[in-house]
């Protein structure tokens, strides 16, 4: 099981539906193509492994995963700008992959595009490898991006 230990000040919850102002206003921040409102409100409705990271009891990160069979999908996970580049990012990788060990995943995948760099090699390192490519994936600017999926077995 991956371990994680979280600094003094920060903390993990359960994801709510008076959650998602903050959420959005950090996915918004962090991403050119961010999720909607509906996106997390479908998550929610469906029981997914939806987790807020608090620091100071504010949220500044969030995390979604789906698990069924045996299999989990890393769906989203996003840190703040203001609170990257301080192992935060890992941290709430780590608990996600414990929640989807909790409910007997086997096996993790995830998307993530082939631009975004500091995310794949975050994953590689913490035991992800490269199984695929989905072709036009993600939305991006002029037209679709490519996304590697990644899979890493607990």
């Amino acid at each position: 099981m991956a371990v994680f230990e979280l600094p003094d000040t920060f903390s993990l919850r359960p994801m709510v539906l008076d959650d998602l102002e903050h959420v959005l206003t950090i996915e918004q921040r962090v991403y050119e193509f961010p999720w909607s409102k509906e996106n997390f409100t479908s998550c929610l409705a469906a029981n997914y492994e939806c987790w807020i990271l608090l620091c100071d009891n504010t949220p500044i990160g969030h995390a979604v995963l789906s698990a069924a069979a045996g299999e989990a999908h890393l769906l989203n996970i996003s840190i703040d700008e203001a609170y990257q580049r301080k192992g935060l990012g890992r941290i709430l990788l780590r608990y996600m992959l414990a929640r989807a060990e909790k409910r007997d995943a086997k096996v993790i995948f995830l998307e993530v595009r082939v631009s975004n760099i500091k995310a794949f090699q975050l994953y590689q390192s913490e035991g992800f490898n490269e199984i695929g490519v989905r072709k036009g994936y993600y939305p991006a600017e002029k037209a679709r991006e490519d996304a590697m999926v990644l899979a890493i077995e607990l």
